[in-house]
């Protein structure tokens, strides 16, 4: 601990210089968002007076394909506010009416459609932010920004809220006008200025633009760069702010496998609140939370020797969720929000769900430098599975430091309320972390350093986890340096940790250039070195890369690494053919030396028919790997696509050889911006399993929906049914 407090206390001193040292190149014009009293009706056709009084934001540069000039086609943004509502309009010049939009589907990813996004970061903190967007035929988007929007990883769609917007279609350009409830929003109450980002993609020029001028090396939602918004007059608190969210749910499960008790039919009921006790401070509630609505995980093919991880999609977990979320680094981190609500069943080893009681949570901002986070969730008891009742409770403390880095202290502690149920429960596991966040005025610096500890009824020894990275980006150079250091007795069991006893480090530097012909936008090239040694073992895992990344100017990208490889079995067996013969299995002490080489491809965004590829091909421990994995999808406008996802996985050995296939083809239609319907399929043949999911779902008012959604699952090998169930769901949300 005395090491991270001296590293520490250089990483401020760092932090204090960085900050001081930046330059205002990109230093954006702040603007005045005026009070009105006109009523407003959204409905994108901008004949109020008030938006005829003046433009607020009009000087858009371009993001791609260059990011030093002005945006060719131009857009104009307008805003306004009354004691209810915060409105945004705004005009997006074209040079024709071709507009491409994916699809009628809420939540649609900005890339390759003609849209706009207005982000607000409602504490001038940079740090975190609300965004808003909307495509040329008025489909809507909405999203949670965390983390200073540095990765997109910080970058959340499945985040769900009310407001209204509409668009409309002119010749030369189109227009959209939205109105965000006041209360959709968290903010400091009397509170006179946020700050502001847009941006928007055209098509048929085949431009990005923003408000702000953005280097290319940056995220284009970093909120480093955003403009200063002033309002005429102070905010004021938006009255009484709750909502209700009940739902009833009726079920029908089938397990064909076992004597499963949960099997039947059911009726469930329950529901969630949303009580705002100050304009930045949000309670929620939730009591028997359903979850069966949430869309299916795409599968994958794991080939690693480690656990993978998955998005959070529940809504209850989704605000503010880097609060809690975002401590730590990716292979080791405490609080892993999936871990609540899904469980090992004690006989089959597997990860199954298992139902939550209830949940609390309040989270927030206190003022404009503390923010705080208290979670408290108890999921069930299923004794057929062997788990027992949990109860989980998660706090965090985070202080704003500098222009946008801050300290964080996570507090993460797991009960088991009858640990005899299963066979290696205890009845208690907590961590404890400290963390310190850098990140630059212009995010040119980025990086962070953390230590946590475990307890649990036996404590172990190297009961830590400590890391840090650091981050330098600029036009031509981008330098990382990342490392993780856990010990042997770290045992975060409400975290995301796939390994222990470890040290990892992993230095990149990349070259940027910008070249001035017609098919490349612009390319880099880079080295990186990743390794990690085992205590007692020495180096296990090593990685000497090449890499060379393009991206074209009518928005494809390539990217090829050229990879040798070192790993050591130091005290476990290993199948690579994922087979079940004795003979492909590694044994303990074996170590290899392999090289091979990596492709990842992405068309051109705007076609109806698009690509994605990802290849390895080479040595692969003893033996070789040809791997391909993407999809091929078709794109009927506006009313969804027709997508093969797939995988294909070639591996042999002195002994042996394997195919392993994963094939998922996906339907998803979009009849209406309210309804819409999604079927996959997924047959992975590492696991012998075919899997049928259906979703319809009708969205009868804002944020509030019926969903029916089917689901099945095959034994591929003996090609018997495993479990089959049909979920129906109806939600509605209340403003008190």
């Amino acid at each position: 601990m005395k090491h991270f407090f001296t590293t520490l206390f250089s990483f401020l001193i760092f932090s204090y210089l960085s900050v001081n040292a930046q330059s205002d190149k990109y230093a954006p014009s702040p603007f005045t968002v005026k009070t009105t009293s006109e009523k407003i009706k959204i409905d994108g056709v901008l004949d109020e007076q008030v938006w005829k009084v003046g433009k607020t934001v009009d000087d858009f540069w371009q993001y791609f394909p260059k990011d030093t000039l002005k945006a060719k086609q131009q857009t104009e943004v307008y805003m306004s506010v009354d004691e209810k509502n915060l409105y945004i309009a705004a005009k997006c010049f074209s040079v024709g009416n071709k507009y491409i939009v994916t699809s009628n589907r809420r939540d649609f990813r900005a890339g390759g459609n003609d849209n706009i996004s207005f982000i607000l970061d409602t504490f001038n903190d940079k740090t975190n932010a609300f965004m808003f967007g909307m495509n040329a035929y008025g489909v809507m988007r909405e999203a949670l920004i965390s983390n200073g929007g540095s990765d997109n990883n910080y970058f959340n769609l499945f985040w769900d809220n009310k407001w209204q917007g509409k668009s409309k279609i002119y010749e030369g350009f189109w227009t959209c006008e939205i109105a965000i409830p006041l209360s959709t929003l968290r903010f400091s109450e009397g509170s006179d200025r946020w700050n502001f980002l847009s941006y928007r993609f055209d098509t048929q020029t085949n431009e990005t633009s923003t408000s702000v001028r953005i280097p290319q090396v940056q995220i284009i939602f970093n909120l480093a760069f955003t403009a200063p918004m002033h309002f005429e007059k102070p905010l004021k608190k938006s009255g009484a702010n709750i909502s209700l969210i009940p739902y009833v749910a009726a079920s029908s499960l089938r397990d064909f496998e076992r004597n499963n008790p949960s099997s039947g039919n059911k009726l469930t009921v329950g529901g969630d609140a949303k009580v705002a006790i100050t304009s930045g401070l949000n309670l929620d509630l939730t009591v028997n939370p359903d979850f069966s609505n949430v869309e299916a995980d795409r599968q994958v093919t794991n080939l690693t020797r480690f656990d993978i991880s998955y998005p959070e999609q529940r809504q209850f977990f989704l605000e503010n969720s880097d609060l809690f979320t975002n401590f730590g680094s990716e292979n080791a981190n405490p609080f892993f929000s999936r871990r609540i609500g899904i469980a090992q069943d004690s006989a089959s080893g597997i990860n199954v769900q298992n139902a939550i009681n209830f949940g609390v949570r309040v989270s927030g901002k206190l003022n404009d430098n503390w923010r705080v986070g208290v979670m408290g969730v108890q999921s069930a008891e299923d004794k057929f599975k062997g788990i027992s009742a949990t109860n989980y409770l998660v706090g965090a403390i985070q202080r704003k430091v500098f222009s946008r880095s801050n300290i964080s202290f996570i507090y993460v502690d797991k009960n088991t309320l009858n640990p005899e149920i299963g066979k290696v429960l205890n009845t208690y596991n907590r961590v404890v972390g400290l963390e310190y966040n850098l990140a630059s005025i212009d995010n040119r610096w980025a990086g962070k350093l953390y230590h946590h500890l475990s307890y649990s009824p036996v404590n172990q020894s190297n009961n830590f986890s400590h890391g840090g990275s650091i981050g330098y980006f600029s036009r031509k150079l981008r330098f990382d340096w990342v490392h993780e250091w856990v010990g042997k007795g770290y045992n975060a069991e409400v975290g995301f940790v796939p390994r222990n006893d470890y040290l990892h480090i992993n230095p990149l530097v990349r070259l940027n250039f910008y070249p001035n012909g017609k098919i490349l936008n612009r390319y880099d090239v880079g080295t990186g070195y990743d390794q990690v040694t085992v205590g007692g073992y020495g180096i296990t895992d090593r990685q000497i890369t090449a890499g060379w990344n393009m991206s074209f100017q009518n928005t494809a990208r390539l990217f090829l690494l050229l990879a040798n490889n070192y790993t050591y079995q130091y005290n476990y067996k290993f199948n690579p053919l994922r087979d079940s013969k004795e003979t492909s299995v590694l044994p303990i002490g074996s170590s290899f030396s392999y090289n091979n080489l990596k492709l990842d491809y992405t068309s051109n965004q705007r076609r109806k028919l698009g690509l994605l590829l990802s290849g390895t091909i080479g040595e692969y421990y003893n033996g070789s790997i040809a791997s391909f994995s993407g999809s091929v999808s078709y794109r009927y406008q506006p009313y969804g696509a027709v997508t093969l996802n797939y995988t294909y996985n070639h591996i042999t050995s002195p002994t042996a050889k394997n195919d392993i296939f994963l094939l998922g083809p996906k339907v998803d239609l979009t009849f209406t911006k309210n309804v819409f319907w999604t079927t996959f399929v997924q047959y992975n043949s590492q696991f012998d399993n075919l899997n049928i999911n259906s979703r319809f779902q009708w969205r009868f008012a804002p944020v509030s929906d019926f969903f029916l959604v089917y689901t099945d699952n095959y034994n591929t090998f003996n090609g018997l049914a495993k479990n089959r169930a049909i979920f129906a769901k109806v939600t509605y949300w209340f403003n008190v």
